[in-house]
């Protein structure tokens, strides 16, 4: 098929450089259009939409949050490497299943 072109010798790097140039050509020519399509946000939803940010670390015992208890009666939290049960041993918090740990 590629045989027949006249006057290039179509090889794999003239290829590779091809599609290179073309992917760029066309990557370029999406780019300013996706830039346009945003619109800039009202500062008054800006402040609305603020919320202060949970500490996942950060104490328990605060009225928006339930304590969790297990079968056993005994408090615990999610941890957050693994999703599993962490249980307060002292002043520190310890996963069941990865040891992860941190002091409250």
């Amino acid at each position: 098929m590629f045989e027949n072109l006249q006057g290039s010798s179509l090889d794999r790097r003239s290829f590779l450089r091809g599609s290179a140039i073309f992917a760029a050509a066309i990557g370029v020519s999406v780019l300013p259009a996706a830039a346009q399509e945003q619109k800039p946000a009202k500062p008054e939803e800006d402040e609305q939409k603020k919320e202060e940010p949970r500490d996942p670390f950060g104490d328990s015992t605060k009225k928006e949050d339930k304590k969790l208890v297990d079968a056993e009666g005994r408090e615990y939290r999610v941890c957050p490497q693994c999703a599993y049960n962490m249980y307060k041993q002292g002043k520190m918090w310890v996963c069941e299943n990865c040891g992860y740990s941190y002091v409250e």
